[in-house]
């Protein structure tokens, strides 16, 4: 049975001699509805005590707008929580963010283990016990559980794709999942293992050893980041990190951001921060492919570079070899040269593939080309990239977004979908009659000139509807993919 957010955490805060806080600051996720209409909040606490002899707190902070223009967060919100005597409310003077909210709450704790969880979240049965087992081995541990999904439309609960699996980052700082490498897998495929990054703010951890390694980086904005502030601190100042299979925790991944977020308050100055404090000459790997972030501040980092040394922490290309060292096989530092780039020509039809800047579920269509003479409006999107990766991806080598081609049947329509990197229907050939192969479907893709439709069709390499010119080509890389799929 799944309990709501509220029923679920505050029974377990108001057994024997816990004790509970509500900390209200701001609402970072966007006051989610939820069942009643009045369980909204950012992010909850549980703290409690691996020492099962040790009176037991619970915090669970139920951070808020303190001003804010929502009536059920107000006297309904107090009227509410009266229910629960273990639990007290504490509001922040003004918007502080999920970071330094997160700090005030910790701090006020008294017992052994803080646990970290966001509020849109459900916890499932039996989560906490395998979490703090983990902790009692070893103080030095950060722990995440499973993290599930619950929909974001009707609330149906499922495990994530793929169950577990590593946490992992590309050199734009976006979070990512990788399969857990055999050296890693265990007999038992409930057995914790060890994850480089945690995926976002679910967590326990020993209070001491928290505050030990400075906690959060109160230098970071609002929210974005500390994931990897914490995560890289923890293993390389002597900790570990673990996901654990028996905890599970369904999350909303919400299709909307339902909040605002004050004016000069930057998700990219927070990804600097953490970089320059903690990333040492990889950092350089980012600023290549963002080279925006390269004129932005971090603010003064002196404090957080003091703690580094003070902890004799270890550098990061120690962590890229000894922890992250299966991350360069899926997201390599250093980009692997392309196969073919630039526009995608139809030789029947003399017209580009253009996405018009599409996301998930975006067809592919026919278009002038560009550079013939059509006008350059940014709804134009013709350059693409066949990478090492062997998925075509809209962009320049460098610079791709995070979107495939992609086709589910042989006369299915050609598609834009969220890249996952597990080639499937996002692998492609280009083979030379010209012909874009698609493996999966034993297909190719095709062209309708006078609809500028693309679909997928069987393969006849005497059409020149089925012929693309790409307009860059490695040869070397692509006889080598040739040769890979051939054999």
């Amino acid at each position: 049975m799944l309990y709501s957010p509220l029923e679920s955490f505050f029974a377990a805060c108001t057994q024997g001699s816990q004790e509970a806080f509500v900390v209200e600051g701001e609402d970072k996720h966007g006051l989610y509805q939820y069942y009643a209409g009045i369980h909204h909040s950012h992010t909850l606490y549980i703290q409690t005590s691996t020492n099962n002899s040790a009176a037991t707190n619970i915090l669970c902070p139920f951070r808020a707008l303190s001003t804010s223009f929502l009536e059920h967060l107000k006297d309904k919100l107090e009227d509410y929580m009266a229910r629960f005597s273990k639990v007290r409310i504490v509001r922040t003077k003004k918007r502080e963010g999920l970071i330094r909210t997160r700090l005030l709450g910790a701090s006020m704790a008294r017992g052994e283990v803080l646990t970290f969880l966001d509020s849109h979240c459900e916890v499932n049965v039996n989560w906490l016990p395998p979490l703090l087992n983990q902790i009692a081995l070893n103080h030095k541990t950060i722990v995440c559980p499973m993290i599930d999904v619950i929909d974001h439309n009707h609330f149906g609960y499922e495990a994530q794709a793929g169950d577990a699996m590593r946490g992992a980052f590309d050199w734009e700082m976006y979070y990512k999942r990788i399969p857990i490498p055999p050296e890693l897998q265990r007999a038992d495929p409930s057995d914790p293992f060890e994850s480089p990054v945690m995926a976002g703010g679910l967590f326990a951890v020993d209070r001491k050893w928290f505050w030990e390694l400075g906690g959060y980086d109160p230098g970071l904005e609002i929210w974005g980041g500390e994931q990897y502030e914490i995560s890289f601190k923890v293993w390389m100042c002597g900790g570990e990190m673990f996901d654990v299979p028996c905890s599970r925790v369904g999350h909303i991944y919400r299709k909307y951001v339902p909040y605002k977020v004050p004016s000069g308050t930057s998700l990219a100055r927070n990804l600097k921060r953490v970089a320059e404090t903690w990333m040492d000459e990889f950092a350089e790997y980012i600023y290549q492919r963002r080279p925006e972030y390269r004129h932005l501040s971090t603010g003064d980092i002196s404090a957080q570079k003091e703690l580094r040394k003070q902890l004799k922490c270890k550098d990061f290309k120690w962590f890229m070899a000894a922890v992250a060292w299966d991350v360069p096989k899926y997201y390599p530092p250093v980009e692997p040269p392309p196969a073919a780039w630039g526009e995608i020509r139809n030789v029947a039809a003399n017209l580009c593939v253009d996405s018009k800047h599409g996301a998930t579920g975006t067809e592919l269509r026919l278009d002038i080309c560009v550079k013939d003479g059509s006008e350059r409006t940014w709804s134009h999107e013709q350059l693409f990239t066949f990478g090492w990766r062997e998925d075509v991806r809209p962009g320049e080598p460098l610079h791709t977004r995070k979107f495939c081609f992609d086709a589910i049947s042989h006369n299915s329509p050609v598609t834009l979908y969220d890249c996952h990197g597990m080639k499937g229907n996002q692998l492609w050939g280009y083979r030379k009659d010209r012909t874009l192969f698609h493996p999966v479907s034993n297909s190719c893709m095709d062209s309708n000139p006078a609809e500028k439709k693309i679909f997928m069709a069987r393969c006849d390499p005497l059409s020149e509807t089925q012929q693309w010119i790409f307009e860059h080509i490695n040869m070397t890389i692509l006889e080598k993919f040739n040769h890979h799929a051939s054999s």
